[in-house]
């Protein structure tokens, strides 16, 4: 029966609990899992492989004596001021993107490449207008960018094209990877940025409205110019009470919302329906930046958050579950990093292995992706 007796029955009890699930659960799947855990009998070593893959644990974990430390190495902000242990499947989100980070930073820094002058280059303590300044002028944009595009979600693809365009890695995920069956939560993550001077990288939770999308990618990149990695709930669109926080807040407020401008049409007319047409954000972002200035109360922004999320839900529900493999992919991998994985390879610095490994794509499935034009 090729049965395996040396793993350690806490270790089972230990990955159940971080998976998240139940004994009961798993019984439809394993149906000896209690005679397992209690060492009344044992498992053959496909049943224990399938177990571990099932409950996303290295499978060498299930023979360890105690579980390992399971840390992440930034803070991660929640604007309830809570600390609560984050879920596996961000955990292995976090994990995966370190794993892009740091093949990447190494791949640069062998290959001579000069680190980004903008990562840090600012300090907790800095005016936001100056940053967002900074910001437009790196980007070559300036405070009417958005007014050409029909829609906010052009607005998110041109504003991440270009954040690329100056040297960081933006990844769009709402899942592990590829796997649509481990869906990453709202609530519990809007996004996080690892800030590194050569290889700085991004992710947004695509599972978000494209207006918050739009609000995480400039908060995002203004921990990059502050110089601190973090992740963040951005509970109902607001800061955690950080002060960092707080400040790339109100960078990513001045960025898409300019105070003078906002002030000047808002005694002008005092409807967010009117501004919103205005600055091409959304309702959700303009009514956010007349709570900050004090033009309208929580309550009344907390009602709109409301409607902005109902709104949401029913694009998500009424949406198709179909879609452009490979251009969802551009997301997924990022199109700057796919661009470095390919010429890696092709320049024999990478082997197809480890670029699979990066990229979660394998075979034929990587060659189309890489063949592929990106956009």
């Amino acid at each position: 029966m090729n049965q395996v007796t040396n793993y350690n029955a806490k270790m089972l009890e230990w990955a159940i609990l971080r998976a998240d699930t139940s004994v009961q659960k798993l019984m439809a799947t394993f149906p000896k899992l209690q005679e397992w855990i209690s060492n009344a009998g044992a498992p053959t070593l496909k049943q224990l492989e399938k177990l571990a893959h099932t409950l996303h644990v290295p499978f060498g974990y299930l023979f360890l004596n105690e579980p390992p430390q399971e840390n992440i190495s930034f803070p991660f902000f929640r604007t309830t001021g809570g600390t609560e242990k984050i879920s596996l499947n961000l955990y292995d989100t976090i994990l995966l993107n370190q794993r892009r980070q740091d093949w990447l930073s190494g791949y640069l820094r062998e290959n001579n490449a000069e680190p980004m002058e903008f990562v840090g280059h600012f300090s907790e303590f800095s005016d936001p207008k100056v940053i967002v300044m900074d910001m437009r002028s790196r980007l070559n944009l300036n405070a009417e960018w958005a007014a050409g595009f029909r829609n906010i979600e052009e607005s998110v693809n041109y504003l991440s094209s270009r954040i690329e365009e100056l040297g960081v890695i933006v990844v769009f995920n709402g899942v592990v990877e590829n796997s649509n069956k481990r869906s990453l939560s709202v609530d519990e993550c809007r996004g996080f940025v690892l800030v590194d001077p050569y290889a700085p990288l991004m992710f947004v939770n695509n599972s978000d409205g494209k207006a918050a999308q739009l609000f995480t990618l400039m908060h995002e990149l203004a921990h990059i110019f502050v110089g601190y990695s973090a992740g963040f709930d951005y509970g109902k669109l607001l800061p955690a009470s950080d002060p960092v926080e707080k400040l790339c807040d109100q960078v990513a407020a001045e960025f898409l919302v300019p105070e003078d401008a906002f002030l000047k049409l808002w005694r002008q007319d005092p409807r967010v329906e009117k501004l919103t047409r205005h600055f091409k954000v959304s309702r959700i972002v303009v009514a956010r930046r007349a709570y900050d200035l004090g033009k309208i109360s929580k309550t009344e922004f907390y009602n709109l958050y409301a409607m902005y999320r109902r709104d949401v839900q029913t694009k998500k529900d009424s949406a198709s579950n179909g879609g452009d493999f490979y251009a969802t992919q551009n997301k997924r991998v990022s199109v700057r990093f796919a661009g470095y994985v390919d010429y890696a390879v092709k320049t024999e610095q990478l082997l197809y292995r480890d670029a699979y490994r990066l990229t979660g794509l394998k075979g034929e499935t990587y060659s189309k992706f890489m063949a592929k034009p990106f956009a």
